[in-house]
């Protein structure tokens, strides 16, 4: 579990969608939540500061499937779902044994296993859920908090150090090269403080990468089309590519081309620690939209100089196999 509090945090309040929002929605709500509040927006409002932090935490839970659907099992035990019984619960009551049930997705869960976990004890069945945390005496450690944060492409690329507000302080961190969208990072000793001298629980960080005008990541690689016009396809020519660190590299396009081609450039992808992937450069034919008399009179030409080739000799019979 990422946090003891979920119990009294209601995290779709702090976004202001419904328990059933879709994940879409809940993506809308967050960004636009985020842009509100930032603090660079809001510049020395404290209350704007920790509205963007609880937004950031409610919607790092509530964007991942799994950390939501335990959200909201807990939530129904110490919220407004299911209430525990003291007693044995008939069937009907919503008991505490329902509740475990529906948690740990176990439809056959009997009335003695419900017994069992109340034999075992309230604060026993939460130590396990949370990993042995705050009910037994001793040093504990502190549970975790769930936080997202944005990146554009090209810090995600290089590995850029950002700065997050949360709702336990600001922290300072730098992003693994190549990190990709969706991808959840664990920042180690940044969650809760813990108890009786234990150590603080980590954040988990989930990580939006913007989208590039551009290129696009594929693995190490990355990826991008490149424009040619027809008579550098056809006659061949050696252009210049954009690489994401700034400068230009020249590839040869051959003789011949045709729209779709993928060219390779090395070493000019991204740099991970698994090393350096490479720039794959898609060529796409770039038809105008509109052509003078002179020009149009030069492919009439060409198209009957070259009208005993036919790009289509072998698609119909191809297409009756």
């Amino acid at each position: 579990m990422s946090s003891q509090d979920w119990f009294t945090k209601d995290f779709y309040a702090t976004l202001g969608v419904s328990k059933d929002a879709s994940p879409e929605d809940v993506k809308k709500a967050y960004r636009r939540l985020a842009r509100d509040l930032h603090p660079d927006r809001n510049p020395g409002d404290a209350s704007a500061e920790q509205r963007f932090k609880d937004v950031g935490e409610a919607y790092g839970v509530l964007s991942d499937k799994e950390q939501r659907q335990q959200y909201d099992a807990i939530r129904a035990m110490g919220g407004g779902g299911p209430r525990f019984q003291a007693g044995a619960g008939g069937a009907g009551n919503g008991g505490f044994e329902d509740v475990f049930s529906s948690m740990f997705g176990g439809g056959g869960a009997s009335r003695a296993g419900g017994q069992q976990y109340r034999a075992q004890g309230f604060e026993d069945v939460l130590s396990n859920m949370f990993g042995g945390g705050g009910f037994q005496r001793g040093p504990q450690k502190g549970s975790d908090v769930a936080a997202a944060t944005e990146v554009s492409f090209r810090q995600a690329a290089f590995g850029d150090t950002i700065t997050l507000r949360t709702s336990t302080g600001t922290v300072k961190t730098r992003l693994p090269a190549g990190v990709t969208d969706g991808q959840k990072i664990r920042i180690a000793g940044k969650g809760r403080p813990g108890t009786h001298g234990g150590p603080a629980g980590d954040l988990i960080l989930t990580v939006r990468v913007g989208k590039h005008p551009v290129f696009t990541a594929d693995g190490k690689n990355l990826r991008m089309n490149l424009p040619v016009t027809f008579d550098e396809a056809a006659l061949g020519a050696t252009v210049e590519v954009p690489t994401l660190d700034g400068d230009r590299v020249k590839v040869k396009v051959a003789a011949g081309t045709n729209s779709g081609t993928t060219l390779r450039v090395k070493g000019r992808g991204i740099t991970t620690k698994q090393g350096t992937g490479d720039l794959l450069v898609t060529v796409q034919v770039a038809v105008p939209s509109k052509l003078s008399r002179k020009a149009k009179e030069a492919l009439q030409a060409f198209a009957l100089a070259d009208a005993s080739h036919d790009p289509r000799s072998s698609l119909y019979d191809d297409a009756a196999k």
